[in-house]
């Protein structure tokens, strides 16, 4: 039920923020000698009057399709890599939120490579004259018949880069601020603590990896078109920072921040009122197994925090 939840909650967060996602792609990888947008608010006026609003939501097949499977894949790692450690302390909740961040990329990568592609196609246009991808499964097999594997899985080590210490930072930051704000089962202002900590986590991890984000999106739009800029990670980095200076890593950061906080906090949301809903009052310890509120609180919050989709 709590992968049920997660998958739920997920979703829900990926509606919410899908917008503001293309707008840091397109913020990340637009051109600097010709650029489009001016800013985040510029981007997200210029998509709408130009694309209208399902220029907003352009690629989320990709991430809706993948959601189940990286829900699964964060849910069981982590879950299991807690239960291998033994201790539920905040350096496990970092390995264990690394290693499912780390895992995940088998499907995160094909999958935000088809949405990176989907969300660039058509840029400016509100009717596409000339769409090279029907949708997203059809982008990954066209990338597929032209690249092969290496082509779908474009970005991974950057990829990789990224979500084994951002996971790890989110799980951390998570548990650091449920145990502080001390969210007992019972408090009346348990849920928005909840979206409080939910939210803060998926700030903060975004913040820790952030230049690796650009990079990365850099990389996944290369090629559209058949014409290549970078020949690697290092060589993206240099002419990225070459032409741009070291702003250059803080592209599209606006817009991630103000994604990063509802996602979090509506999927912590949708969570929490389905686990409410599917397992009604929670049950209380037995007689031979007494649990302080301090214990069975953070349970409940790691269940929670398991079914998560950062």
């Amino acid at each position: 039920m709590d992968f049920l939840a997660g998958c739920i909650g997920g979703a829900a967060g990926v509606l919410v923020g899908h917008p503001f996602d293309t707008v840091k792609v397109r913020l990340q990888v637009q051109n600097v000698d010709k650029p489009l947008y001016r800013g985040t608010y510029h981007c997200f006026q210029s998509i709408v009057r130009q694309e209208s609003m399902f220029g907003l939501y352009k690629g989320i097949g990709s991430p809706m399709m993948g959601l189940t499977f990286v829900n699964a894949i964060v849910f069981g790692v982590q879950g299991n890599t807690m239960r291998y450690l033994g201790h539920d302390t905040p350096m496990n909740q970092f390995l264990a939120g690394a290693a499912a961040g780390a895992i995940q990329c088998v499907v995160c990568c094909p999958m935000e490579l088809a949405k990176t592609r989907m969300q660039m196609q058509g840029t400016g246009e509100k009717k596409s004259t000339r769409k090279l991808y029907k949708n997203s499964l059809d982008c990954l097999a066209h990338i597929y018949k032209r690249e092969g594997l290496l082509g779908v899985n474009r970005g991974m080590v950057t990829t990789l880069i990224r979500e084994t210490p951002c996971f790890g930072v989110y799980f951390l930051t998570y548990d650091i601020l449920t145990r502080s704000i001390g969210c007992e089962p019972g408090d009346r202002y348990m849920i928005p603590k909840l979206l409080f900590a939910g939210g803060m986590s998926g700030v903060t991890c975004w913040l820790s990896t952030y230049p690796v984000d650009v990079i990365k999106s850099r990389l996944q739009a290369d090629g559209v078109g058949g014409v290549y800029q970078y020949s690697s990670i290092a060589d993206c980095v240099r002419q990225s920072v070459k032409r741009e200076g070291l702003i250059v890593f803080t592209r599209g950061l606006t817009s991630t921040l103000l994604r990063a906080f509802p996602v979090n906090a509506v999927t912590f949301a949708t969570v929490t009122l389905v686990l409410m809903y599917a397992r009604g009052v929670e049950e209380g310890p037995k007689d031979s197994e007494p649990a302080t509120p301090v214990t069975a609180h953070h349970t409940q919050l790691q269940q929670q925090a398991q079914a998560s989709s950062l």
